[in-house]
């Protein structure tokens, strides 16, 4: 039997000690998170007590653990009630994952401020791993930080259950934490304590992250929030009662106050309706099918680091050739790209590294795999920002895919019943492309975005989806009959028998529109009274903008030239660049505008081969046009390729995020600059898109400068709304029909006209029928469409009146509300459209 080995820990602050007895908590004072120390701190630096890994660190900054090499985990929790101060009076220095040695610096806190604003400012230091340890200080007295305050015995941990493993998970409904501030310290330790009591294997969800229940710091790591949906899982012989006991305790706030969720809110005139956003259009009646990922279990240690590198190794060639048969036999380049980026994340060095790392500490395959990209991802997750999360949510399927490869998981298809529309908390990638639309007709989902990988899917599925729900959805029974409507991004609950009726035969009338759409698409898209409108493709590929051209498209009205930079490790060559760019310009040819927008990347889209600093907001940083005048060689690299094709067609060239003319005036030098150095007699016509409120507003002083404005109204949405298009509660409210982005269009394009320049939009709106006669009333001259789409818009074109649009452009502009702004335009449709046979009302 191995000696028990010795662990030192050091006082984290200088203070005077206290007894733990004397703390005013019952959690802390009753040892329910675990034993240790309580400092009256008389310094405002925590220091790490021992050397280790950075475990967690919560996000309002008052606590954090560090875990040692051996497995000793340390919470150190500045002040009481502390999580109520939402990260004021703290700095943290470290975050989680890094390591850290003794007496690191871990957290600067304002001593005056908490103690003012908190309960107390007593700071304590507890081994939640439950090692016994032995006092090497007086019960009271002054510490210096640095010094040694206690023994701890290694690989002695008390009080530890050895879980059982039989029968199947049992999942519990999703619940929605009550707790103000999520499951921070002590409500956690009272879940942990309780789930302790079972043999089962417990886990608690969120999201796509989920932690042993009765590990403190693991339920801590995830990081909850009041109002976030999270469930239980149960694996063993009392695994029943366990989830029915921790479903009621975190229902009641395990041991905190809480007040009851108010209820779902309703339609006051249509009741029993929930609202989000549409990710992909369409409708659909269908009953409720839960969808839930099961748990995997997984041992942390393995056999010899060889045997387990192989083990993961293999794992990763299998799920890279599973993935390249799903972008082989994609519909479509969105579709595939989607699989060529999870592809990427499989041979990321990064995350190789550190499960490798894992593995020959000991550790298993698939747990060195689980923590490395759970710990990424919940890394992504933390920063804020929505496109990350979206790479989160990539990695995460990305793991689930390996680590099923590596415990001999088999993938299984679903076992849905005809006529199912999904709900979840969330879908991911994989999920969404492997339903079969036979049986699934639609689904809503409480995560996600309209701009997310798993809205691209389900519109290439021609799946209806709406993403933004309520968390309430997630409570409904399966098999409730609903109505989906993604159009209107409203999901209704037992639908009369009048709905159901209207639902059918608005099908009927569209598929008969779709008909008449695709045997019209070759006819130029002109009003009743005679006003001839461009119609042009948003592309991001050769294959797709041949597509385009084949629906009809006019041209390219923004060709998304980032497609060539990103998801590599280098810069494309010139010669890669000409090449792409010259076949995407024959395939629109000499009598069409082909528009290149510039590198629009930056601290939301970052370059591997371009290193740019982290940024705290990276849609207010370095991006688009700010970032190419930065680094003006990729720019003019850029450019001298884009140039290469101006004889094969009527090449534009679009600058993105610009706000001011300065910006304007730097990069025309440099398009003038290079024209002349690549012996062209002439420039081509050189545009901005207006995508920030700036440029709108100084549209008549840009306009003079410029052969043309596009405006992309999902970024201009956003900064003007001051709202993340992406926002799980906020994507519904983010709407480009708002009032104030409506005066915003309108003025830019009365700039534009002015100086005789045209305007497009180029942004989700110009995709939506309903915005046609309002686009065309406020005078935009050019629609740029997701390519599907272009038939269609074509076709609204040609059954409205200009006169008819400006009169209802004229009626909107002085309304209150997006949701006005809809129901105005839906009545002119019903009013002055209904005589078409193919019109949908």
């Amino acid at each position: 039997m191995d000696t028990p080995q010795q662990l030192q820990l050091l006082a984290p602050l200088s203070g005077v000690l206290m007894a733990l007895d004397q703390v005013p908590d019952p959690v802390f004072a009753g040892r329910v998170i675990g034993d240790g120390v309580c400092i009256d701190p008389t310094s405002a630096t925590l220091c790490a007590p021992l050397a280790g890994v950075v475990s967690d660190v919560q996000a309002s900054g008052h606590a954090v653990t560090v875990t040692s090499d051996t497995g000793v985990q340390v919470l150190m929790h500045i002040g009481l009630d502390t999580v109520n101060l939402a990260g004021t009076g703290f700095t943290p220095r470290v975050e989680a994952g890094q390591r850290v040695e003794a007496g690191q610096a871990l957290i600067d806190f304002d001593a005056d401020y908490i103690a003012l604003h908190a309960r107390s400012l007593l700071t304590l230091m507890l081994v939640v791993s439950g090692e016994p340890f032995k006092s090497l200080v007086a019960a009271t007295g002054l510490l210096e930080a640095g010094q040694p305050v206690l023994d701890v015995v290694v690989g002695a941990a008390a009080g530890e259950i050895t879980a059982t493993t039989q029968g199947d998970a049992v999942f519990s409904q999703p619940i929605e934490l009550l707790n103000p501030n999520g499951l921070h310290a002590r409500p956690a330790a009272v879940f942990a304590q309780a789930a302790k009591a079972f043999s089962a294997t417990i886990h608690l969800h969120r999201l796509q992250a989920q932690a042993n229940a009765k590990s403190l710091v693991a339920i801590m790591a995830l990081q909850t929030a009041h109002g976030d949906s999270v469930q239980v899982s149960a694996e063993g012989e009392d695994a029943e009662a366990a989830v029915q006991a921790l479903t009621r305790l975190l229902s009641e706030g395990c041991g905190e106050a809480v007040t009851a969720p108010a209820p779902v809110e309703v339609a006051a005139d249509m009741p029993n309706i929930l609202r989000g956003v549409c990710a992909s259009p369409g409708s659909a009646l269908g009953r409720v099918m839960h969808i839930v990922e099961p748990s995997l279990m997984v041992n942390e240690f393995g056999a010899a680091p060889p045997i387990e590198l192989e083990s993961l190794t293999h794992a990763l060639i299998e799920a890279d050739m599973a993935l390249q048969h799903l972008r082989d036999t994609a519909s479509g380049q969105a579709r595939a790209e989607i699989f060529k980026a999870h592809q990427e994340l499989l041979a990321d060095p990064s995350l190789l590294d550190q499960a490798r790392a894992l593995i020959d500490e000991g550790k298993s395959a698939a747990f060195a795999w689980k923590t490395t990209t759970e710990a990424t991802a919940a890394m992504f997750r933390s920063l804020g920002n929505a496109l990350l999360a979206e790479r989160a949510a990539d990695l995460a399927d990305v793991g689930h895919r390996v680590l099923k490869l590596i415990l001999g998981v088999q993938e299984q298809a679903l076992e849905l019943p005809d006529d199912t529309i999904l709900i979840a908390e969330q879908l991911t990638p994989s999920q969404t492309a492997g339903l079969d639309t036979r049986k699934v007709l639609g689904f809503a989902t409480v995560g996600g975005g309209a701009t997310s990988h798993v809205a691209i899917l389900a519109r290439a599925c021609g799946l209806p989806a709406i993403c933004g729900m309520p968390m309430q959805m997630l409570t409904l029974d399966n098999g409730t009959q609903v109505l989906l409507d993604a159009d209107k991004g409203e999901l209704q609950l037992y639908p009369d028998a009048q709905s159901i009726d209207q639902l059918r035969a608005r099908h009927e009338r569209q598929r008969q529109r779709h008909q008449h759409e695709l045997a019209h698409a070759a006819q130029a898209a002109c009003t009743r009274d005679g006003q001839h409108i461009e119609i042009t493709a948003n592309v991001a590929s050769h294959s797709e903008t041949a597509q385009a051209m084949e629906l009809g498209a006019n041209g390219v009205g923004l060709l998304r030239s980032e497609f060539l930079y990103l998801g590599r490790h280098q810069a494309p060559s010139h010669d890669e660049q000409v090449s792409t760019y010259s076949a995407i310009a024959r395939s629109v040819g000499p009598a069409h505008n082909l528009v290149v927008r510039t590198l629009d990347v930056g601290g939301d889209k970052p370059l591997a081969y371009v290193p740019m600093d982290s940024e705290t907001n990276p849609f207010l940083g370095l991006r688009g046009i700010r970032l190419c005048l930065e680094r003006p060689q990729l720019l003019r690299e850029q450019l001298r390729a884009i140039l290469a094709c101006s004889e094969l067609t009527r090449l534009h060239i679009m600058l993105p995020m610009v706000t001011s003319l300065a910006e304007l005036r730097l990069a025309r030098q440099i398009l003038e600059q290079e024209t002349r150095g690549v012996g062209l007699a002439h420039m081509p016509k050189l545009g901005i898109m207006i995508e920030v409120p700036a440029a709108a507003l100084m549209a008549d002083v840009l306009a003079p400068h410029v052969d043309f404005f596009s405006i992309g109204t999902n970024d201009l949405t956003q900064y003007t709304l001051a709202m993340d298009r992406d926002h799980p509660r906020l994507a519904s409210q983010a709407d480009s029909f708002h009032p104030s982005v409506l005066r915003l269009i309108a003025m830019t394009v009365q700039a534009a006209h002015a100086h005789g320049k045209w305007v497009g939009v180029c942004g989700a709106m110009a995709s939506e029928r309903l915005a046609v006669p309002l686009l065309l009333g406020l005078g935009v001259d050019e629609l740029s469409v997701s390519v599907p789409l272009i038939p269609a818009i074509k076709s609204a074109v040609r059954e409205v009146s200009l006169s008819d649009c400006r009169i209802i452009a004229e009626q909107v502009a002085n309304l209150e509300s997006a949701a006005d702004v809809r129901a105005t335009l839906q009545r002119f449709y019903e009013a002055k459209l209904d005589a078409s046979p193919v019109m949908e009302n």
